[in-house]
């Protein structure tokens, strides 16, 4: 078996004029980046919105174990097998990030033969997008520093300015820092870094429908407050106009291709762990005015993407999932069910039964939200006939479609099963989708809603400081929205050590703050860090350049 860089370098790719054609853009619609990558013109988007919008499916998975899951292989598998059956299929997901791609993860554009092309391209710096987010969110940072040096004519409270810089790399030395040392600098404060895609310009972007709406967002974050408490928004600084600048063209949905050909919006990219963790409302909504079916997925395990996806994006677009898929693979249930990674090859159908409770709970969180629900099993080679049987039949005793999938090997061919199952359950199973809470509910009805229902927290405790961010966000009249909580993806609870179906455990509040611009609450857990940092040995010692431009190394 080739390696993904091997495949990705051998691959056969068209010009992306051709892949826009299949879904009906012409040439004079894109932006072409090279020949192999495009930004949709606002052109194409302003042109489709009359179309009838296509079927949306959602790809999610258990609790990431160092087993690996394969969420994002298995979407693109799909959508591709969804075109192999004369689908007109458009898949929608996230931009990686440099964070994971240097750090402890490696690359974000599937594997084997179900990746997204050009690779490389993808998972380094792409269209510059998240190159960006970054300079717009530095350039309000500089700006409210400027604004006190000159005089400080808002009254802003230099010891309660939440907003921070923003690096789009896990350098956990800049988590904590001291700004304008020298007598000519400014005045001298505590500040911090966080990796751009838990930014909020980053959400901000993606639940945007429209460069206006962007730059009403902007306009609406909240950077800080006064020496008398009162919050300080963009727009007080009026900086909104030039952040929108440096985004229009960020703002446009990007193209590429699957192996095999199909079309592919990769655009937007929040992390689910600390943010929203779902691709751009943009794309995924031009994406249902140009294809009959949208696979799209939200990360991490589906206690928090799915949950987001399903809480927020859909809540704030106006999307209505057809069909859930939960991706599990028969070594991540074993390793749920207390097998060390090394023992992982070895048969052990009763470690597979032990750790099952994993994906029966998100089997069961996924089904509160009345959608149709398929667990897709991506088999790797070490899998045995008795352990594949003895998840269907433990997903059949829960009532639930259970479908092998071989789309690493085998590409769209390994996923036809799956992509049948989909068809057959969006015809004879209609999706009746609603949100999990009502967002008027209090701040703490509704996290106490996510942590009792979706993670099965037996209650939840608040450090003192978030007791007073809670009472402050009630006073601006702000508590009304949904909640976007920031948790270890590791686990059902807030301990990362906590695998299977932990019971007995309460969530751990933080901190919480307000998102006014992307209209969320975002509440902070365990030891959850918006700026990671990198392992002992990174991702990025193994990435090489040869001499005639290849590259080498975990993508």
């Amino acid at each position: 078996m080739l390696s993904d860089i091997e495949i990705s370098k051998n691959a056969n790719m068209l010009p992306i004029s051709e892949i826009a054609k299949k879904i009906g853009i012409e040439e004079e619609e894109l932006e072409l980046y090279g020949k192999y990558k495009a930004k949709l013109s606002d052109d194409l988007i302003k042109r489709i919105e009359s179309n009838e919008d296509g079927k949306l499916v959602l790809v999610t998975a258990i609790n990431p174990t160092p087993a690996g899951e394969g969420k994002t292989t298995v979407t693109i598998g799909l959508g591709q097998a969804l075109n192999r059956l004369d689908k007109k299929c458009v898949i929608a997901l996230r931009e990686p990030s440099l964070g994971p791609v240097m750090g402890r993860k490696g690359g974000a554009a599937g594997g084997g033969y179900s990746q997204i092309v050009p690779m490389e391209d993808i998972n380094l710096h792409f269209t510059g997008d998240i190159h960006a987010l970054t300079a717009a969110n530095n350039l309000l940072s500089a700006l409210i520093d400027n604004h006190i040096f000159q005089g400080n004519e808002l009254g802003i409270d230099p010891e309660n300015i939440t907003w921070k810089r923003a690096l789009d790399i896990n350098d956990r030395a800049l988590r904590h820092i001291t700004i304008a040392t020298g007598k000519k600098d400014g005045v001298e404060r505590k500040d911090g870094f966080i990796i751009t895609v838990a930014s909020e310009i980053m959400a901000v972007l993606c639940l945007a429908t429209d460069l206006q709406d962007l730059k009403e967002r902007i306009s609406r974050i909240i950077i800080g407050y006064t020496l008398d408490k009162r919050p300080v928004l963009v727009s007080d600084l009026k900086a909104e106009g030039a952040l929108t600048a440096l985004l229009k063209d960020a703002m446009k949905p990007n193209l590429v291709q699957t192996l095999e050909h199909t079309p592919c919006f990769v655009h937007g990219g929040p992390f689910a762990n600390i943010a929203h963790g779902c691709n751009s409302v943009r794309a995924t909504k031009t994406a249902l005015k140009l294809g009959d079916y949208v696979v799209t997925e939200a990360g991490f395990g589906a206690d928090l993407g799915a949950e987001k996806f399903l809480d927020i994006k859909c809540r704030a677009a106006n999307l209505k999932p057809s069909v859930i898929i939960i991706v599990a693979t028969i070594r991540s249930l074993k390793y749920n069910g207390g097998v060390l990674l090394n023992d992982l090859k070895e048969e052990n159908v009763s470690a597979l039964e032990a750790g099952f409770v994993n994906l029966e709970k998100h089997i069961e969180n996924m089904k509160k939200y009345k959608v149709p629900v398929i667990v897709a099993i991506n088999k790797f080679a070490s899998d045995t006939e008795n352990e594949i049987a003895c998840l269907k039949s433990l997903c059949e005793k829960v009532n639930v479609k259970c479908v092998p999938s071989d789309v690493f090997e085998k590409g769209g061919e390994g996923s036809l099963e799956l992509a049948r199952c989909v068809l057959d359950t969006i015809e004879n199973e209609p999706s009746h989708y609603e949100p999990l809470y009502n967002e008027k509910l209090s701040i703490k009805e509704k996290i106490e809603v996510i942590s009792k229902e979706i993670y099965g927290a037996d209650g939840v405790e608040y450090a003192a400081s978030a007791e007073d961010s809670i009472s402050q966000i009630e006073k601006m009249n702000l508590d009304k929205l949904p909640i976007c909580i920031a948790k270890t993806q590791y686990s059902l609870s807030d301990n990362e050590k906590l695998l299977g179906c932990p019971k007995g455990f309460h969530i751990h509040v933080k901190e919480v703050k307000i998102s006014a611009g992307a209209g969320f609450i975002v509440v902070l857990t365990g030891n959850i860090l918006t700026m990671p940092g990198l392992p002992k040995v990174p991702a990025a010692e193994n990435i090489d350049i040869l001499e005639d431009g290849t590259l080498t190394g975990i993508f």
